[in-house]
């Protein structure tokens, strides 16, 4: 039977069937006759393709009701309907949500009406984000998620097996050597060592960081860390444009700083401490006490002295 329907504003068309090559009186049917239906769409085909099933189309009061008794009063009005992939028996009713938590978020309730059979029953019923719905940030995994000062006492961090600040000691021949290991080529010190992307990483990190030459201390500063006696050099690569502060006085103190960083605390600061003619008050003293101080007497003979100063 050659049945057209009108959905959502747009003619689709027959069933795939062979039209009459002859006039013929308009078929009558005794289905119920559906006055406006509800807006229905197809995301996967076109509706060419699927003609959606009258009867899960008009099954708008029994999706209202499966929605009302999950969310309660917080279903508004429909929103339309859409044939879910290549099956038009089923259809999913989209339903506002008037709870002010879920703003621009639809009630999705699923009917199908199976083969053979004249009931329409409920499939699913879920909340689904619109267009303009506020969504939570995209999940991050927790290796990426984790940032510096988070670990603490107990916990672990391990790196992964391919990371790249991370290379095999023995291949990386200048590497910087620690005074305690021994047979390195044989992979018995470290097995692995910062590779020159680890390297030149944590050297733009401490660059950057608050111990290098942008911060507001270094700017004020009357020098800088590389000519500071309390510096302490750094071995390998890294030393070129790193060391250690070693003055407890220090905002830096136990800290790598970079050789154009500084502080109030340089080793060669000078406080000139300027000069005053104001020489204080006057005292004056109106009483004297004399006293009379007794002199030994000189010896007469002093070669007679030193003959007793040497017994």
């Amino acid at each position: 039977m050659d049945v057209g329907k009108k959905v959502s504003g747009v003619l689709v068309g027959p069933r795939d069937e062979v039209a009459p090559t002859t006039a013929a009186e308009p078929p009558t049917s005794t289905a119920p006759v559906i006055e406006e239906p509800p807006a229905v769409s197809s995301p996967t085909s076109t509706a060419a393709d699927v003609v959606a099933d009258p009867a899960c189309v008009a099954a708008v009061d029994l999706a209202r009701a499966a929605a009302i008794e999950v969310a309660g009063a917080a279903v508004g009005e429909h929103l339309g309907a859409e044939v879910e992939g290549d099956e038009p028996t089923v259809v999913t009713h989209s339903f506002a949500t008037t709870e002010r938590a879920y703003t621009g978020w639809r009630w999705a309730v699923t009917v199908v009406r199976a083969d053979g059979a004249d009931t329409v029953t409920v499939d699913e019923v879920v909340l689904l984000p619109g267009s303009g719905a506020l969504l939570p940030p995209p999940w991050v995994p927790w290796s990426e998620r984790v940032q510096p000062g988070d670990l603490s006492p107990g916990d672990l961090l391990p790196p992964s097996k391919d990371d790249p600040r991370l290379v095999p000691s023995y291949a990386d021949v200048d590497a910087p050597r620690l005074p305690f290991e021994l047979h390195r080529e044989l992979g018995l010190g470290r097995p692995r060592v910062l590779s020159l992307e680890g390297r030149a990483d944590a050297a733009e990190r401490w660059y950057e960081g608050p111990s290098g030459p942008n911060t507001p201390m270094a700017r004020q500063a009357p020098a800088t860390c590389g000519s500071c006696g309390f510096l302490v050099p750094v071995a390998g690569a890294l030393g070129r444009l790193f060391g250690a502060c070693a003055n407890g006085m220090a905002p830096d103190d136990g800290r790598v700083v970079a050789l154009t960083h500084g502080c109030g605390a340089h080793s060669e600061v000078v406080v000139e401490t300027p000069e005053s003619s104001f020489a204080g008050m006057a005292v004056v003293d109106d009483e004297f006490e004399v006293v009379e101080i007794e002199r030994s007497p000189e010896p007469a003979d002093p070669d007679a002295v030193d003959v007793v100063a040497e017994g």
